[in-house]
């Protein structure tokens, strides 16, 4: 962990590639492939003719400058390649394509075709986090530094403990994800207004057939206005990017040479500015909180696509299209992001402890309340304490002078016991404790999505 990296990889997660136009298309195929099976085995269609198109349904069959000329001149996102499917199919297997179906019917559930495959690639990216996150928090859990709250010195914690509220609330983000998938990945055939005018009470035997065939769960109520669970998804990213910011905006921090703490991967030649030689930038930090401040941006966007009037509106359809799409993307990126961060992160101890000790002993003022408040009760001692430390920052002076004018602290702590319970390596509370316990955690529940 401790080690200088070599080189930043930068791996690309792959999820722009699965949201390219090809996999698009493709994912509108298999649905076209599965709805056509789905039929024949209702004998809703012929079965050869339901062969043929299930087997044409490659983009590799098709002609994309035909599909493309055709989306030119009618501007309609499918029906170019419903054309082309068409042509490219034998004998009159081609009339049977789209059969029963409408466009959303299609591309929506070809779009979760494609989301769900990102899906499983945040749950792998997330596992390597939480290994690193094992790792880190076990190092670090006796780490002292100075606990934080309004941007002040409170009471001292660990480095370890940190990681451990980082595992904590990754972990429900994962629960969440795997939690939401039976509602978010469904296939919908409902046809023009979700009526199943086109096929009649069998059509929700042709959806279950299809869902099943595209490892799907059929949509409930296969209404096109229905759009809460594409809603609940971009709100869940949105959460996971509000933790990520929170974890790349603490590393950005305590980055700062005023903290010093930690250092992300600089690895040697990595150029921080055009002027001035010395910096090495926190730029892995500033990339996740980058990406996460787009993410939550969506979310808006997604609750405002949930309101869709009647039975369809295209309006809403277009907004929730992007808003998946630009989420799954920066997603993938900012999780990535994540993972070179942490994987070669450097702490520095000695700088943390060092923290410790900028206000001269401050940061122990509620470990001598309490000593005190066993011999002349908690208020009182509250006011002792309070009123030494004030005259300590106001006045200028040693916060151990400052007690020493103290009659109930003079008469009740000696100068061995207030030395003791200035140190602060000593009141870290259950730090360590839960440092080992979240990094067990995390070892655990990596292991168990990557089995």
């Amino acid at each position: 962990m401790q080690q200088e990296p070599t080189a930043l990889r930068m791996e690309d997660p792959g999820i722009r590639d699965l949201f390219s136009d090809d996999q698009r298309l493709q994912s509108w195929l298999d649905v076209e492939a599965a709805l056509a099976q789905a039929e024949a085995e209702l004998d809703i269609v012929p079965a050869d003719a339901a062969e043929e198109i299930a087997r044409k349904c490659r983009l590799e069959f098709l002609d994309r400058d035909a599909i493309q000329d055709g989306l030119v001149r009618t501007g309609h996102g499918l029906v170019p390649l419903i054309w082309e499917l068409d042509r490219v199919c034998d004998g009159d297997a081609g009339g049977y394509v789209h059969w029963g179906a409408t466009t959303q019917n299609i591309t929506q559930t070809g779009k979760l075709i494609q989301l769900r495959k990102a899906h499983h690639i945040y749950l792998s990216q997330l596992a390597k986090i939480l290994t690193l996150f094992g790792d880190l928090a076990e190092e670090t859990k006796d780490y002292a530094l100075p606990g934080r709250t309004h941007g002040q010195h409170a009471v001292p914690a660990t480095f370890g403990l940190k990681v451990a509220v980082w595992i904590d609330e990754l972990s429900r983000h994962i629960e969440r994800l795997r939690g939401c998938e039976s509602r978010v990945f469904v296939a919908m055939l409902g046809g023009g207004a979700g009526t199943l005018g086109s096929l009649g009470p069998i059509g929700l035997e042709v959806q279950e057939k299809m869902a099943e065939k595209l490892d799907l769960r059929p949509m409930p109520m296969p209404s096109r206005t229905t759009a809460d669970h594409l809603c609940e998804y971009v709100v869940i990213l949105g959460m996971l990017a509000a933790t990520c910011s929170k974890i790349g905006r603490e590393m950005y921090t305590l980055m700062k040479q005023e903290f010093g703490e930690v250092e992300e991967p600089v690895p040697p030649g990595t150029v921080g500015s055009s002027t001035m030689p010395q910096k090495r930038n926190p730029k892995l930090g500033q990339d996740v909180v980058a990406s996460a401040a787009q993410i939550r941006t969506l979310v808006p966007l997604a609750l405002e696509a949930m309101m869709t009037e009647h039975e369809a509106d295209r309006t809403t359809s277009v907004m929730m299209d992007r808003a998946l799409n630009q989420a799954a993307i920066l997603t993938g990126d900012m999780l990535q992001y994540m993972i070179e961060l942490f994987d070669g992160l450097r702490v520095f101890p000695e700088r943390m402890r060092r923290n410790l000790d900028l206000s001269g002993g401050l940061i122990m003022s509620e470990a001598l309340m309490l000593e005190l408040g066993r011999r002349v009760g908690r208020q009182r001692a509250h006011d002792a304490i309070y009123d030494a430390a004030q005259a300590s920052v106001v006045e200028g002076k040693p916060f151990t002078e400052a007690l020493s004018e103290i009659e109930d602290v003079q008469d009740n702590l000696t100068s061995d016991q207030i030395e003791t319970l200035l140190d602060p390596t000593q009141y870290t509370g259950a730090s360590s404790l839960m440092a080992e316990r979240f990094a067990k955690q995390a070892r655990e529940l990596a292991a168990e999505i990557q089995a």
